[in-house]
């Protein structure tokens, strides 16, 4: 088998890792909480550990991919996530498993970094649109197989395995990494940003904190203020420092052009709507409607399985259709499919939620790929790997603020609307009267039910478990309403800036198709990767 080809296996088999270990973490969340007696700060950090560390080492991961070569880089990455999920499924408490996520994330930023950049690297033409439909199709197949995996793992055998299962997977992969990945190094003098990387990691870090504790210490403490302005200041010194350094390790001027913030943003809404809301998903039908992780994980398949079907079909359509409109779709789709998950009710069933899975499942399909296959596109191939980290960036940099942006909303809403349906009935009144403050504590931290066990008379457990339902629900529409407007700006964003002129022609092209010729013939030699020129069908 030829070489590219082992490549495209051994970037395939990392990312299925990596992304089954995401979606089978997200429905093993409840039982995670109970084991550890874990808030729900705490739930919000499992995720948001491993974003965060994945969105500050992304930009680096790629410069020292692009410095170093991206196949060692990469079996780095490897070995680095495998040992952290070893940690992570050892893990006693909830400080242990969020340390371990963010070295899980360390590892997964190094992956992601060079993974587009191998394919890149090893793939042009027809070929590329190609191997990103397979990579979408993993993508796809991750998704929608990980919270059946993740479901039947924490039900059958406990959630610690859902991080066991990567040991096997991540050695296969380092190994065919090592023996089939072509090495292959950039002639470059690249240097580490030191400066860049702690001023973005810092700006990052506090402000995802200030937003997950902000509810909880108040958003006019001394301490959430400070944060907020540490945030700010850094990121403005990020800013100057990329702006004046010869060799950054994010080249602003890569966002001259236009497309590149329309990938951008497009990356940082899928993530910061649907993506984020698979938390809050999980815990509606965990939490309010009482299913287990395995039979939550099965009402997930609309979403997932229909994301796995479109997601090939869209890498295909990548040479054909401009990206601009299959972007434009994908997101409006995901928009469209957030509106139809905004009419939750406390005594609803989970086929409230169907129509809308359907919706932003396709969504989802489509824009996966296609933001993949433009990320590579619209730059000089020298620079793949800074623009895969770029774009990897806002990605994770979406989930993490999204969730922790969401949840603001959703624990000042929750709070507020459950004490207030408590206060309108007597039976409320006396459970507010007796436990106002243990209540205002269980709803913080998602122990609602096991408060509603210690009850012993059954009518004020259900007036109890009903306010919580009715707080749940309306905070949960409110959210989905929220994501419904992000990603409806993403669709238009790109739609508007994705330009077909913005995309590089490959340097090493496949045997040439009519629509090549084409492009050829318009733009001339194609030896000047960097000249902006209109292009039928772009590579990749």
């Amino acid at each position: 088998m030829d070489r590219k080809w082992w490549t495209l296996i051994a970037v395939c088999t990392g990312t299925f890792m990596l992304l089954l270990d995401i979606t089978v973490v997200n429905v093993a969340l409840p039982d995670i909480q109970q084991s550890l007696h874990a808030s729900f700060a705490d739930l919000q950090w499992v995720v948001d550990a491993y974003s965060l560390t994945l969105a500050a080492f992304l930009l680096t991961a790629g410069v020292i991919g692009d410095m170093f070569g991206r196949r060692g880089v990469f079996a780095i990455g490897l070995t680095v996530f495998t040992a952290s999920s070893l940690l992570c499924g050892l893990s006693t408490s909830a400080l242990m498993l969020n340390l371990s996520r963010g070295a899980q994330g360390v590892g997964g930023a190094i992956m992601f970094a060079t993974s587009l950049a191998l394919i890149a690297q090893a793939f042009s033409g027809r070929e590329r649109g190609t191997a990103i439909g397979v990579y979408g199709a993993v993508v796809g197949g991750a998704v929608a197989v990980g919270p059946l995996v993740g479901g039947a793992i924490t039900s059958g055998i406990g959630w610690r395995w859902i991080f066991f299962i990567n040991l096997p997977i991540g050695v296969v992969a380092v190994v065919i990494t090592m023996a089939k990945v072509k090495a292959a190094k950039d002639p470059s003098t690249r240097r580490i940003d030191w400066i860049g990387f702690v001023s973005f990691s810092a700006s990052l870090f506090m402000l995802v904190f200030a937003l997950v504790q902000g509810n909880a210490k108040g958003w006019s403490s001394h301490f959430i203020v400070g944060m907020l302005v540490g945030s700010a200041v850094s990121m403005a010194v990020f800013l100057v420092a990329e702006w004046r350094q010869e060799d950054p390790m994010l080249d602003l001027s890569l966002f001259k052009r236009p497309a590149m913030v329309g990938v951008s943003l497009g990356s940082f809404t899928l993530s910061a709507s649907i993506f984020a809301m698979f938390l809050y998903l999980t815990l509606y039908l965990q939490e309010v409607l009482g299913y287990s992780p395995f039979a939550a994980g099965l009402r997930f398949l609309p979403v997932t399985m229909l994301a796995f079907v479109a997601a090939p079909i869209a890498g295909k359509l990548t040479v054909r259709v401009q990206s601009r409109y299959l972007l434009g779709l994908g997101l409006f789709l995901v928009a469209f499919g957030c509106s139809l998950m905004t009419h939750v009710q406390a005594n609803s069933m989970w086929t409230v939620l169907l129509p809308g899975f359907i919706i932003a499942g396709i969504g989802v399909g489509i824009t996966n790929p296609v933001l993949a296959s433009v990320t590579v596109s619209v730059i000089p191939p020298e620079r793949s790997g800074m623009s895969s980290g770029s774009a990897s960036t806002f990605r994770q940099v979406g989930i993490a603020t999204g969730i922790a942006g969401l949840g603001v909303v959703f624990l000042s809403q929750i709070r507020s609307t459950t004490l207030s349906t408590l206060a309108a009935t007597p039976m409320g009144r006396q459970i507010l009267a007796h436990g106002g403050s243990r209540l205002n504590e269980a709803i913080s931290g998602g122990g609602v039910r096991q408060a509603a066990a210690s009850i012993p008379l059954p009518a004020a457990r259900h007036a109890l478990v009903g306010a919580y339902q009715v707080g749940f629900t309306t905070s949960f529409n409110h959210l989905m309403a929220i994501a419904t407007v992000i990603a409806t700006i993403g669709a238009a964003g790109c739609l508007a800036l994705v330009r077909q002129r913005d995309f590089v022609p490959s340097i090493t092209p496949s045997e040439p198709t009519t629509d090549d010729r084409s492009v050829e013939e318009a733009s001339g030699p194609r030896a000047t990767p960097t000249s902006e020129v209109p292009a039928a069908a772009p590579a990749g």
